[in-house]
Order: structure tokens, then sequence, then C-alpha cells
């Protein structure tokens, strides 16, 4: 069996040890610490403020149902990405294992769409910590000037670098150190949500909230939304507030059992944030009702952050608890999404699908060095310059996220049913979780991608700006696809022996030798 290892210099991947061995520490995390990271990665309290509201707004009291239509998918894709952890646990994730399944092209893609949304994401993240930091100081000095520097550029864009900065240090001492932080700063959002939430709805049902609602089974039932268009929409938004859980995945080579650990933790991820989601959605819709006036959950003016304008009337003296907590967990995923594009890059790498750069691992700490500083950088560059820009060009980007996000879960969901084609049908467990779910899930996130681009086109989804008619927000993420067309093109060009298949090889399992094949390289990589 020809075996490979990982060259620390830069130099890709030479012959002598396992072929996905890329030098990462090993065994530094077990199941619990893999799910605090990937709840702190999908950050529960930032993504409900900015989240929950604009869904309420499209689908109204039926956000229950669609949270929970936006969360199926994301449980059979995990059921795919799970069995494809277990027969080749490779931090490359989406890209290793559709380029395995489909073809270099495919996967180069794949990865590209899990690179660039997080690169993008990364940049909003660490603006909504800044947000919420000068809202906190604000509060605490009892001074809305300070509160009011987040709208000075000269204060934010610098304020933001440096949230990007720590996060990337963190991350870059290994995921000890990341571990450590997400412990903290996941049980504030979880204990806060939750005494949020429950204090919702006990006031609602007191009858003493802005508007008490109560609560009903029909909140559950998407057959109540007759729109396609609509509960369309409102699953693309829950699907970026489910966006994350994957993250648990790449960290599979610094797990302590890499078939097992971040396929457990990646299930239990979502189940975790569907209750929380679920429980919040209730408690809001609850309290404040559907309403487009005052407090109420479907007024615009409340759409960008639904806790800014909830907290102090549910939460009282303690709504700066709230303030707190979405301020850490902005930071949190800042921190821990920084995880998702490093062992990409790093991956990328190491394959020679990027310039062998990437595979460098850092002597001290083990983690991808080159691969974590550049992800930083990148965040960086892109909130700088779409800020300066337009802050409508930076939503409108942030909008355009569901499209990759659809993409790389569709491609990696199908990804799971073809390379296990051979072997579908041999048990009823294979049926189910290696057929059934991730080629309904991956079928729905690829309608949803179609449906997205389509609804996009039109301006007046995202901020209403248009060039030739066309929508912004479609323009943008279509770009960002694009571009990453024009990259994969150039690294063919000049790194063309992982596209002649020579340092990842398209294979597919079989029944007969399913156990081993994957431990074996068909070609020495040199």
């Amino acid at each position: 069996m020809t075996t490979h290892t990982t060259d620390t210099t830069g130099g890709g991947v030479t012959a002598s040890a396992a072929p996905h061995d890329k030098g990462l520490a090993k065994g530094q995390i077990g199941v619990l610490g893999t799910v605090v990271i990937g709840v702190g990665c999908i950050a529960p309290a930032y993504t409900l403020t900015s989240g929950l509201g604009p869904t309420i707004a499209e689908v109204g009291a039926h956000v229950p149902a669609i949270l929970i239509l936006g969360f199926l998918p994301m449980l059979l894709v995990a059921f795919g990405y799970r069995e494809l952890n277990s027969r080749f646990p490779d931090s490359g994730t989406s890209f290793t294992w559709a380029t395995k399944a489909f073809s270099p092209w495919v996967g180069w893609m794949g990865g590209w769409g899990l690179i660039a949304a997080t690169v993008i994401v990364l940049s909003n993240l660490a603006a909504v910590a800044v947000d919420f930091l000068y809202i906190l100081l604000g509060q605490i000095f009892s001074n809305d000037d300070i509160a009011n520097l987040t709208r000075n550029l000269w204060v934010n864009i610098p304020t933001t670098l440096v949230f990007i900065a720590i996060a990337a240090w963190i991350s870059y001492r290994g995921l000890g150190s990341t571990k450590m932080l997400q412990y903290v700063l996941v049980a504030i959002q979880l204990v806060v949500l939750t005494a949020f939430a429950v204090s919702a709805i006990v006031q609602a049902n007191n009858g003493s909230s802005f508007d008490p609602t109560p609560v009903s089974l029909d909140w559950f039932n998407p057959a109540g939304i007759e729109n396609f268009s609509v509960i369309a929409a409102g699953i693309s938004l829950s699907i970026f507030m489910f966006w994350g859980w994957d993250t648990t995945l790449t960290m599979n080579e610094e797990t302590k059992d890499p078939k097992t650990t971040a396929s457990r933790a990646s299930t239990i991820t979502v189940l975790i944030i569907i209750a929380i989601y679920t429980l919040c959605a209730v408690g809001v819709v609850a309290w404040a009702g559907t309403g487009t006036e005052g407090l109420g959950a479907g007024n615009p003016e409340n759409q960008e952050s639904l806790f800014a304008a909830l907290a102090s009337p549910i939460m009282g003296p303690f709504a700066i608890l709230m303030s707190i907590t979405v301020l850490t967990s902005s930071f949190s995923s800042l921190n821990s999404t920084m995880i998702s594009p490093s062992r990409t890059l790093l991956a990328m790498g190491y394959y020679k699908a990027l310039p062998p750069v990437f595979s460098k691992i850092s002597p001290r700490f083990r983690t991808p060095s080159v691969a974590t500083i550049t992800s930083a950088v990148a965040a960086g560059a892109f909130y700088t310059i779409t800020r300066l820009i337009s802050e409508n060009a930076l939503w409108d980007t942030i909008t355009a996220l569901g499209l990759m996000i659809c993409f790389y879960y569709g491609i990696t969901a199908l990804a799971c049913v073809w390379y296990f084609r051979k072997e579908l049908f041999v048990s009823a467990r294979s049926i189910i979780f290696r057929f059934l779910f991730p080629l309904i899930g991956g079928v729905i996130l690829l309608v949803m991608f179609v449906q997205t681009a389509v609804d996009s086109l039109d301006p007046d989804y995202g901020s209403g700006n248009s060039i030739a008619g066309v929508g912004m927000v479609f323009i943008l993420g279509v770009g960002v696809l694009l571009i990453g067309v024009v990259l994969m093109i150039w690294t063919r060009v000049l790194h063309p022996a992982f596209f002649r298949g020579e340092t990842l090889p398209v294979t597919e399992s079989t029944s007969d030798n399913a156990d081993v094949l994957d431990d074996v390289a068909e070609e020495p990589i040199s």
C-alpha cells in the first residue's frame, strides 16, 4: 500500500504516511468539545437576532414550521456527511468527498463554495460583534454617543479587523484553546436564550406582553403557507440559520476518533440548535405577535436585530445580558468558523488543488498556519472593501450566502449517494443513510439553490440595488461562484496533477472491499 505524509515546509504530499495525515494534532477533542464548537459556530444568539425577524416577516406565525422544514434537509445531509466521514475522515470534507465521488472539478468547486461562504460570513460576524461591543459599552456608561461609534467607519473598520485578528490568533493556537473559550461562550448563549424565551412565553400567557398571541399547533404546520416562493424564501433563511454544523466534520482529523467523533457531534449539534431555535421562535411570536407596528416581530424596523428591540421589554434590567450574549455569540462563531476554511484550504494545498504553501502546518501548535492567516486576511479585506464601497453591497453579499450554502451542501449530499452506489442496497441501513436521506436532502438543497437564484434576479430580493435590471444579490452570489471557476482554471494551469487525479484519485466504494478501499492510494503523490 502506497502511503504519504505532509511536508510541513510547504511541499505538499510526499511518500511515507497515511494519505489523509496532514500533520494536524491528533486526539485533541472529544464529542462534547466538538458539539460545543459546532454550536458556537452556528452562533444561535447572533443568528436568531438577525435571522428570526426576516423569517417571521416572510411566513408570520408559521416560523416554527419553516424552521423545522429548514432543519430537515440539514439533518438528512448530516447523515450523508456522517457516512462519508466514517469511510474517509478528511479535513477537506466537501472538497475531498466530492472529488473522490465525482471529479476534481466538482470537488474543487465544492471546496470553493465552502471557503467563499465562510470567509464572507467571518466578516459579518466580526461586524456584528463590533456593533454589540459599542452597544454594550453605551449601555454600561449610559452614553448613546459610544453606541453610535459603530457607525463611524474609521472606528468600525479597525475594530472589526482587531476582532478578526484575535479570533485567528486563538484558532491558530489549536483546538484546545478554541474549545476552552467555546465552553464559556456557548454556555452563556444557551442559558440567556432559554431565559429570554421562557420569560416571553410566561408574560404572553399572563397577558402582560406587547401582543399576547396564544401558542397554536398550527404554527408548526407548513401546509398553512400557500405560496411556494414564500416557503422557499423562509427555508432559505432558515438554512442560513442552521449553517455551520459541518465545521464539526472539518475537525475530524484532530478528534479522538476521526471516524465517529465528528459524525456524532454533527447530529447532536443540529438537534440542539433546532430545539433552542423553536423555543425562541415560539417565545417571540407569543410575546410580540407578527404585526408590523411597534414591537411586533414583523416590524421592518426590528428586522436588523430583533433582540435589540425586544430584550429590554422582556428581560427588564437583565437586558444587558442579551447584549453580552449576542456579542459573545458573534465572537464565538468568529473564532470557531475560522476552523472550517483553514482546514479546507489546508486539504486543498495538501492535495495540490491549490499552491502547496497552503499545506504548511505550525510546528508548535500543529494547526494550519498559512491557511488560517489567509482566511483572516481574506475576511478582513472583504469587509473593508465592501464596507467602504457600500453597506448595501456588504449585506447583499451576505444575503447571497444562501446560494453558496445550498450549492456545496447539495453537492456533498449527492456525493454520498454516488460514492456508495455499489453498496446502496446491501442493507436496510445503507438504503436509509447512504441513499434515501442524503438523496432527499441534497435534492432539496439544490432545488433551493435554483429557486433562490431565480428569486434573487428580482432587485427587490435584498437591498433593492440592481445592474441592468438584475438583482444585486444574484450578481454577487453567482459572481462569487464564477470567481471560483476562474481560480480553478488558473490552478489547473499551474498545478495540473490534482486535476489529472494523481493526488486525490476519484474512487468508488464497493461492497467487497469497502473497509479498505479508501486506505489505498492508487498512485504515488510526488
